[in-house]
């Protein structure tokens, strides 16, 4: 009698929970849209690439595309702010240098997506996607002010007008910088971006403080936690020559 060779095991299979799927269908499409305008990304391209069928995609998003656009934006969203979390101590140049070298990276990894998303155009675009880019420009000027020593918290001094005008100025330029950055072929290197943006942000304090006490005050005590080889000092050489030329 002959034996009948036993069926290979099947692969296991675990089912993942609702909140588990969720975090992969949004991390396929996360991909997807990183690379390429929304308007290009289909729900079946994120059903193959999160390894499902298109049916399971809209169990979770029943709205498609737009309501797994804006969930992926929602949690793109939240990436970027984190780059802005840095601690309150060391001097402040190198804290907002960390900070940049995070956000150019997530430019650097996320280039089209990035580029759709904050030159508008797409017909994902709607109001609930443009309030979550303001909230990150708002919150990325938040943690910017506190590496001033302004902030909203019982025990801190909330920016004044000028100052907090200031900072989301310089946010706005960070998020040009980045576009100009991308249309260059990433042009220049990352690093010399980032040390640019630096010495923007010292110019701009600078210039405002001649004009406002606050940010006047605010520079006084930074400048006491620079040190001499930091953007600060190396700017301050380059520019006193320069100065006493204007006033001999």
């Amino acid at each position: 009698m002959t034996s009948v060779p036993a069926a290979p095991p099947s692969r296991a299979y675990r089912r993942l929970g609702v909140e588990e799927r969720r975090a992969q269908l949004l991390g396929a499409a996360l991909t997807l849209f990183a690379h390429r305008a929304p308007d290009d990304v289909s729900i079946d391209e994120v059903a193959v690439a999160a390894g499902v069928s298109r049916p399971l995609v809209y169990r979770y998003f029943p709205g498609g595309r737009q309501q797994l656009y804006e969930a992926a934006l929602g949690s793109a969203a939240e990436q970027l702010t984190l780059c802005f979390a840095e601690p309150t101590t060391g001097p402040p140049t190198e804290r907002v240098g960390r900070v940049l070298d995070r956000y150019l990276g997530f430019v650097d990894e996320h280039d089209a997506g990035f580029s759709a998303l904050l030159r508008g155009g797409s017909a994902a675009e709607t109001s609930r996607t443009s309030t979550i880019v303001d909230g990150v420009r708002r919150d990325a000027a938040e943690q910017i002010l506190l590496h001033l020593g302004r902030g909203p918290g019982p025990d801190q001094v909330p920016a004044g007008p000028r100052l907090r005008m200031m900072v989301r100025t310089w946010i706005a330029a960070v998020e040009a910088a980045s576009l100009i950055w991308l249309d260059e072929g990433k042009q220049p290197p990352a690093p010399d971006l980032r040390g640019w943006l630096v010495d923007h942000l010292i110019a701009l304090l600078a210039a405002t403080a001649t004009s406002d006490e606050e940010t006047a005050s605010v520079v006084a005590e930074l400048v006491g936690q620079e040190t001499a080889e930091g953007p600060v000092g190396r700017l301050a050489a380059l520019v006193t020559p320069m100065a006493e030329l204007l006033n001999p």
